[in-house]
Protein backbone atom coordinates (compact mmCIF):
# COMPACT_ATOMS: atom_id res chain seq x y z
CA UNK A 1 0.00 0.00 0.00
CA UNK A 2 1.83 3.22 -0.80
CA UNK A 3 2.33 5.75 1.87
CA UNK A 4 0.09 8.72 2.58
CA UNK A 5 2.99 11.16 4.12
CA UNK A 6 4.89 13.66 1.09
CA UNK A 7 7.98 12.32 -0.07
CA UNK A 8 10.21 14.43 2.32
CA UNK A 9 8.18 12.95 5.01
CA UNK A 10 10.68 10.75 7.12
CA UNK A 11 8.87 9.05 10.51
CA UNK A 12 11.15 6.54 12.99
CA UNK A 13 10.10 5.31 16.27
CA UNK A 14 11.87 3.94 19.65
CA UNK A 15 10.65 2.47 22.90
CA UNK A 16 12.06 5.44 25.77
CA UNK A 17 10.21 7.25 28.37
CA UNK A 18 8.02 4.31 29.16
CA UNK A 19 6.42 4.28 25.68
CA UNK A 20 6.77 5.20 22.17
CA UNK A 21 8.20 8.26 20.87
CA UNK A 22 7.82 9.09 17.45
CA UNK A 23 9.32 11.49 15.80
CA UNK A 24 8.07 12.83 12.25
CA UNK A 25 9.80 15.14 9.93
CA UNK A 26 9.71 17.28 6.32
CA UNK A 27 13.55 17.09 4.80
CA UNK A 28 14.37 17.70 1.35
CA UNK A 29 17.25 15.84 2.13
CA UNK A 30 16.67 12.71 3.67
CA UNK A 31 19.85 12.33 5.10
CA UNK A 32 20.28 15.57 7.06
CA UNK A 33 16.83 14.27 7.85
CA UNK A 34 17.71 11.07 9.89
CA UNK A 35 20.85 13.22 11.17
CA UNK A 36 17.95 15.75 13.20
CA UNK A 37 15.98 12.61 14.01
CA UNK A 38 19.07 11.06 15.56
CA UNK A 39 19.50 14.31 17.60
CA UNK A 40 16.61 14.65 18.48
CA UNK A 41 16.07 10.58 20.17
CA UNK A 42 19.33 11.02 21.90
CA UNK A 43 18.10 14.34 23.32
CA UNK A 44 14.80 12.40 24.65
CA UNK A 45 16.92 9.59 25.84
CA UNK A 46 19.45 12.19 27.89
CA UNK A 47 16.49 13.27 29.94
CA UNK A 48 15.22 9.95 30.28
CA UNK A 49 18.64 8.62 31.97
CA UNK A 50 18.49 11.94 33.95
CA UNK A 51 15.34 11.62 35.45
CA UNK A 52 14.20 7.93 35.20
CA UNK A 53 12.45 6.60 38.67
CA UNK A 54 13.74 3.13 37.45
CA UNK A 55 17.42 4.17 36.54
CA UNK A 56 19.54 3.68 39.39
CA UNK A 57 22.05 6.09 37.79
CA UNK A 58 19.77 8.94 37.36
CA UNK A 59 19.84 11.96 39.25
CA UNK A 60 16.64 10.95 41.03
CA UNK A 61 17.78 8.15 42.21
CA UNK A 62 20.74 9.91 43.24
CA UNK A 63 18.64 12.17 45.34
CA UNK A 64 16.78 9.00 46.49
CA UNK A 65 19.87 7.34 48.35
CA UNK A 66 21.22 10.01 49.72
CA UNK A 67 20.34 11.41 53.60
CA UNK A 68 17.88 14.37 54.27
CA UNK A 69 20.23 17.25 54.51
CA UNK A 70 22.74 16.03 52.02
CA UNK A 71 23.16 18.32 49.33
CA UNK A 72 22.99 15.97 45.70
CA UNK A 73 24.20 17.77 42.89
CA UNK A 74 22.24 17.40 39.68
CA UNK A 75 22.39 18.14 35.59
CA UNK A 76 20.99 21.72 35.20
CA UNK A 77 18.01 19.95 32.73
CA UNK A 78 16.72 17.82 36.12
CA UNK A 79 17.49 21.51 37.95
CA UNK A 80 15.61 23.08 35.45
CA UNK A 81 12.36 20.46 35.19
CA UNK A 82 12.17 20.30 38.96
CA UNK A 83 12.43 24.51 38.96
CA UNK A 84 9.51 23.94 36.75
CA UNK A 85 7.52 21.55 38.97
CA UNK A 86 7.94 23.35 42.01
CA UNK A 87 6.50 26.32 40.88
CA UNK A 88 3.02 23.97 39.47
CA UNK A 89 3.37 22.70 43.44
CA UNK A 90 3.21 26.50 44.24
CA UNK A 91 0.55 27.21 41.51
CA UNK A 92 -1.49 24.51 42.08
CA UNK A 93 -1.37 25.11 45.94
CA UNK A 94 0.12 21.45 46.23
CA UNK A 95 -2.52 19.62 43.83
CA UNK A 96 0.70 18.74 41.67
CA UNK A 97 2.98 17.43 43.62
CA UNK A 98 6.04 15.11 42.49
CA UNK A 99 6.48 14.02 45.74
CA UNK A 100 3.30 11.75 45.47
CA UNK A 101 5.81 8.63 43.93
CA UNK A 102 5.05 7.14 47.50
CA UNK A 103 1.40 6.19 46.70
CA UNK A 104 2.48 5.19 43.76
CA UNK A 105 5.07 2.81 44.88
CA UNK A 106 2.33 1.41 47.33
CA UNK A 107 -0.50 1.27 44.51
CA UNK A 108 2.28 -1.49 42.21
CA UNK A 109 2.48 1.72 39.86
CA UNK A 110 6.23 1.88 40.37
CA UNK A 111 8.82 -0.41 42.15
CA UNK A 112 10.59 0.61 45.73
CA UNK A 113 13.63 3.23 44.59
CA UNK A 114 16.68 0.44 46.24
CA UNK A 115 18.59 1.90 49.11
CA UNK A 116 16.39 4.79 50.19
CA UNK A 117 14.61 5.34 53.17
CA UNK A 118 10.63 5.28 53.47
CA UNK A 119 9.12 8.46 52.96
CA UNK A 120 7.59 10.79 55.41
CA UNK A 121 4.07 9.50 55.80
CA UNK A 122 3.42 14.16 55.46
CA UNK A 123 6.65 15.12 53.06
CA UNK A 124 5.96 16.78 50.65
CA UNK A 125 6.87 19.70 47.82
CA UNK A 126 7.81 22.08 50.68
CA UNK A 127 10.77 19.85 51.83
CA UNK A 128 12.48 19.59 48.49
CA UNK A 129 15.07 22.65 48.14
CA UNK A 130 17.22 23.89 44.91
CA UNK A 131 19.95 26.32 45.23
CA UNK A 132 21.51 27.93 42.18
CA UNK A 133 24.18 26.00 41.99
CA UNK A 134 21.92 23.26 40.79
CA UNK A 135 22.01 21.25 44.41
CA UNK A 136 19.06 19.31 45.92
CA UNK A 137 18.76 18.75 49.58
CA UNK A 138 15.53 16.84 50.85
CA UNK A 139 14.44 18.31 54.38
CA UNK A 140 12.72 15.27 54.86
CA UNK A 141 12.72 11.34 53.18
CA UNK A 142 11.00 11.80 50.30
CA UNK A 143 10.12 9.88 46.64
CA UNK A 144 10.09 11.95 43.84
CA UNK A 145 8.72 10.86 40.61
CA UNK A 146 8.85 13.52 37.39
CA UNK A 147 6.44 11.71 35.07
CA UNK A 148 4.02 13.90 35.55
CA UNK A 149 7.02 16.56 33.93
CA UNK A 150 9.46 15.25 32.19
CA UNK A 151 8.16 13.32 29.27
CA UNK A 152 6.99 16.58 28.46
CA UNK A 153 10.11 18.03 28.65
CA UNK A 154 11.65 15.45 26.68
CA UNK A 155 9.43 16.46 23.91
CA UNK A 156 10.30 20.19 24.14
CA UNK A 157 13.74 19.05 24.20
CA UNK A 158 13.62 17.34 21.31
CA UNK A 159 11.59 19.78 19.03
CA UNK A 160 14.74 22.38 20.10
CA UNK A 161 17.21 19.54 18.78
CA UNK A 162 15.27 19.46 15.54
CA UNK A 163 14.88 23.16 14.91
CA UNK A 164 18.28 23.51 15.71
CA UNK A 165 19.53 20.93 12.69
CA UNK A 166 17.34 23.11 10.69
CA UNK A 167 13.81 21.26 10.70
CA UNK A 168 10.39 23.64 10.13
CA UNK A 169 8.07 20.99 9.71
CA UNK A 170 7.74 18.14 12.58
CA UNK A 171 5.92 16.33 15.28
CA UNK A 172 7.18 14.94 18.39
CA UNK A 173 4.68 12.32 19.95
CA UNK A 174 5.53 10.25 23.24
CA UNK A 175 2.61 8.25 23.85
CA UNK A 176 0.27 11.32 24.17
CA UNK A 177 2.51 14.32 24.64
CA UNK A 178 3.26 15.53 21.44
CA UNK A 179 4.45 19.23 19.40
CA UNK A 180 3.77 20.11 16.14
CA UNK A 181 6.39 22.27 14.37
CA UNK A 182 5.20 24.48 11.87
CA UNK A 183 2.27 25.90 10.65
CA UNK A 184 -0.88 24.30 11.19
CA UNK A 185 -3.34 23.70 11.43
CA UNK A 186 -3.37 20.29 12.70
CA UNK A 187 -5.46 17.50 13.31
CA UNK A 188 -4.86 15.49 16.42
CA UNK A 189 -7.34 12.98 17.65
CA UNK A 190 -7.62 12.60 21.54
CA UNK A 191 -7.24 9.16 23.03
CA UNK A 192 -10.64 9.25 26.19
CA UNK A 193 -9.97 5.78 27.00
CA UNK A 194 -13.38 4.79 25.52
CA UNK A 195 -14.06 2.02 24.04
CA UNK A 196 -12.39 1.70 20.45
CA UNK A 197 -15.46 1.28 18.13
CA UNK A 198 -16.84 4.94 19.49
CA UNK A 199 -15.12 8.29 17.42
CA UNK A 200 -12.31 10.13 18.80
CA UNK A 201 -12.47 13.76 18.99
CA UNK A 202 -10.37 15.67 17.14
CA UNK A 203 -8.27 19.11 17.53
CA UNK A 204 -7.42 21.37 14.93
CA UNK A 205 -4.79 23.51 16.15
CA UNK A 206 -1.51 25.60 15.15
CA UNK A 207 1.89 25.02 16.04
CA UNK A 208 1.23 23.92 20.12
CA UNK A 209 1.93 21.25 22.38
CA UNK A 210 -1.07 18.50 23.64
CA UNK A 211 -0.72 16.68 26.43
CA UNK A 212 -3.61 13.97 27.67
CA UNK A 213 -4.05 12.57 30.78
CA UNK A 214 -6.46 9.79 32.40
CA UNK A 215 -7.73 9.12 35.44
CA UNK A 216 -9.16 5.76 34.63
CA UNK A 217 -8.24 3.02 36.77
CA UNK A 218 -5.35 0.52 36.06
CA UNK A 219 -4.19 -2.47 36.86
CA UNK A 220 -4.83 -4.82 40.09
CA UNK A 221 -5.15 -2.58 42.33
CA UNK A 222 -8.17 -0.25 40.69
CA UNK A 223 -6.64 2.29 41.16
CA UNK A 224 -6.10 5.42 39.17
CA UNK A 225 -1.98 6.57 38.28
CA UNK A 226 -3.10 9.78 38.72
CA UNK A 227 -2.73 11.35 42.55
CA UNK A 228 -4.49 14.09 43.57
CA UNK A 229 -1.06 15.88 45.53
CA UNK A 230 -3.19 17.38 48.43
CA UNK A 231 -5.31 14.57 49.31
CA UNK A 232 -3.00 11.54 48.01
CA UNK A 233 -5.95 10.33 46.81
CA UNK A 234 -6.79 9.08 43.14
CA UNK A 235 -8.52 11.53 41.20
CA UNK A 236 -11.66 11.67 39.56
CA UNK A 237 -13.59 8.51 37.72
CA UNK A 238 -13.27 7.59 33.96
CA UNK A 239 -12.12 11.14 32.90
CA UNK A 240 -9.92 12.51 30.36
CA UNK A 241 -8.28 15.61 29.78
CA UNK A 242 -6.25 17.34 26.95
CA UNK A 243 -4.55 20.64 27.18
CA UNK A 244 -2.96 22.50 24.78
CA UNK A 245 -0.14 24.73 25.51
CA UNK A 246 2.89 26.75 24.14
CA UNK A 247 5.36 24.04 25.47
CA UNK A 248 4.73 20.47 25.91
CA UNK A 249 5.97 20.49 29.57
CA UNK A 250 3.61 23.18 30.99
CA UNK A 251 0.59 20.90 28.68
CA UNK A 252 2.08 17.90 30.94
CA UNK A 253 1.92 19.37 34.23
CA UNK A 254 -1.56 21.12 33.98
CA UNK A 255 -3.20 18.02 32.88
CA UNK A 256 -3.04 16.73 36.23
CA UNK A 257 -4.26 19.65 37.39
CA UNK A 258 -6.97 19.83 35.54
CA UNK A 259 -8.26 16.07 36.30
CA UNK A 260 -7.81 17.18 40.17
CA UNK A 261 -9.22 20.86 40.28
CA UNK A 262 -11.59 21.13 37.06
CA UNK A 263 -12.78 24.34 36.49
CA UNK A 264 -10.95 25.67 39.35
CA UNK A 265 -8.06 25.27 37.32
CA UNK A 266 -9.13 27.76 34.73
CA UNK A 267 -6.97 30.56 36.06
CA UNK A 268 -3.72 28.63 36.14
CA UNK A 269 -4.88 28.15 32.32
CA UNK A 270 -5.60 31.35 31.55
CA UNK A 271 -1.92 32.80 33.27
CA UNK A 272 -0.11 29.95 30.87
CA UNK A 273 -2.07 30.98 27.99
CA UNK A 274 -3.09 27.36 27.99
CA UNK A 275 -6.90 25.53 27.02
CA UNK A 276 -8.28 22.42 28.46
CA UNK A 277 -10.47 19.84 26.61
CA UNK A 278 -12.03 18.00 29.75
CA UNK A 279 -14.25 14.96 29.08
CA UNK A 280 -16.35 13.51 32.43
CA UNK A 281 -17.51 10.01 33.37
CA UNK A 282 -20.94 11.30 31.67
CA UNK A 283 -19.56 11.83 28.55
CA UNK A 284 -19.96 15.35 28.21
CA UNK A 285 -16.96 17.91 27.22
CA UNK A 286 -16.32 21.22 28.93
CA UNK A 287 -13.59 23.88 28.00
CA UNK A 288 -11.30 25.74 30.19
CA UNK A 289 -9.07 28.34 29.89
CA UNK A 290 -7.24 30.72 27.64
CA UNK A 291 -9.95 31.88 25.31
CA UNK A 292 -13.00 29.79 26.54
Amino acid sequence: MPSCLPSNTLERARPLLGTTVAIRVEADDAAAGHRAIDAAFAAVARVHALMSFHEAQSDLSRIHRESPGTPVEVDPQTAEVLRCALAFSAWSDGIFDITVAGQLVAQGLLPRPARAAMPAADACWRDIQLDDANGVVLQRPLWMDLGGIAKGYAVDQAIACLQAHGIRNACVNAGGDLRLLGPGPHRVAIDTGSEPHITQPVLEIDEAAVATSTSRAFGDTGQSAQVHGRTRTGVGAQTCVSVVAPTCMHADALTKIVLAAGADSAPLLQRLDAMAYLHDASDNWSVLGATA
